[in-house]
């Protein structure tokens, strides 16, 4: 039998027997080793997800091992570890038609829209896996999570010397930073957890500001800028309150990038978007470039990943994770589930 992990309803989450995975033609059946609770398993969990339902296998960030594979054209072979691409898109819609497989409009996320890869053994389509190229499991686990930052910095076309802040000092906002330091930028981390903060000033923040307020983060803005506004600004969280910093923080003629996801509505003065001459940019799931990009970047050490683990949990412990995460999310970072 195979063991899993499901949320079946909010704030519940069990372990059951599943059937073991038979690998189809064009599949390999995978050993899960780590899996990584992210924000969209913490909000699925928390009955906060914007595009979930119940009951759901979480998870989509994951390293394994092949056990079953047969010949392929990628060099991938038993014994191998791996992640994977988990964004399922149609092939036939007019985002996929034109290549923008990351926005396909019936995308199909592992863990959101279908089952996830929190399980002992799964299987996936080979032309998804990525060889790991050495990278440790673990570290190999986070690869997805910092695809989804990196996507978004490459949306906004940072360059050398700008200057970044990020609303958010999450996972995904803590890898938006390292993707924005590879291009050079000076990037700033804000967030309500003193926690976060502290944490990002540890893994290279070049500044950050405690959002305790609306008249201290437009001052704390104005003092880092000299009055100039950031040249990019980039929402992680998924909260209206947080997409209006971005807007406010951001210098005329800058460009704003939204990747947090969440279910709330804003009322905002949109003209302001017109008065600045904005650039927003919306940032789903991230590409096959993402991937082989970053995993050759971390195979050769210009990041270390695993730096941003702050807590590991067996599998097994996947109920006691969900509940210290949802409790205590602003002093835990990274949270890994070993199978």
């Amino acid at each position: 039998m195979n063991k899993s992990i499901i949320i079946a309803e909010k704030g519940k989450v069990e372990i059951v027997e599943q059937k073991m995975p038979v690998a189809g033609k064009g599949e390999a059946l995978l050993k899960i080793l780590y899996g990584g609770i992210c924000g969209s398993d913490l909000g699925t969990y928390r009955g906060t997800f914007a595009y979930v339902t119940y009951p759901r296998k979480p998870g989509h960030e994951f390293s394994a091992e092949i056990v079953e594979i047969e010949d392929n054209n990628k060099g991938l072979k038993k014994g191998m570890i791996v992640t994977a691409n988990p964004y399922f898109n149609c092939t036939n819609c007019y985002s996929c038609r034109r290549g923008l497989v990351n926005c396909c409009t019936t995308n199909e996320t592992m863990g959101v829209q279908r089952e996830g890869a929190f399980s002992q053994y799964i299987t996936m389509p080979i032309e998804r896996l990525y060889d790991g190229k050495g990278i440790s499991a673990k570290c190999l686990a986070l690869i997805e999570p910092f695809c989804i930052g990196y996507h978004g910095v490459k949306r906004a076309n940072i360059k050398k010397g700008e200057k970044v802040l990020i609303m958010g000092a999450g996972t995904i906002g803590v890898l938006a930073m390292f993707a924005a330091k590879l291009f050079g930028a000076n990037v700033y981390m804000s967030d309500i957890a003193q926690g976060k903060l502290d944490y990002a000033s540890q893994l290279g923040a070049d500044g950050v500001i405690l959002n305790s307020s609306v008249e201290s983060f437009e001052a704390k803005v104005n003092e880092i800028t000299k009055g100039d506004g950031f040249d990019v600004t980039i929402e992680a969280v998924g909260l209206p309150s947080t997409f209006q910093s971005c807007i406010d923080a951001v210098a005329f003629g800058g460009r704003v990038v939204q990747i947090g996801v969440g279910k709330s509505n804003l009322d905002f003065n949109f003209t302001m978007i017109q008065k600045k001459e904005l650039n927003i940019y919306g940032s789903r799931n991230a590409v096959k470039e993402d991937f082989e990009q970053l995993i050759e970047c971390v195979s050769k050490g210009e990041v270390d990943l695993e730096k941003i683990v702050t807590n590991t949990y067996s599998a097994y412990e996947a109920g006691k994770a969900f509940e210290d995460f949802s409790k205590d999310s602003g002093n835990m970072l990274k949270v890994l589930l070993q199978f």
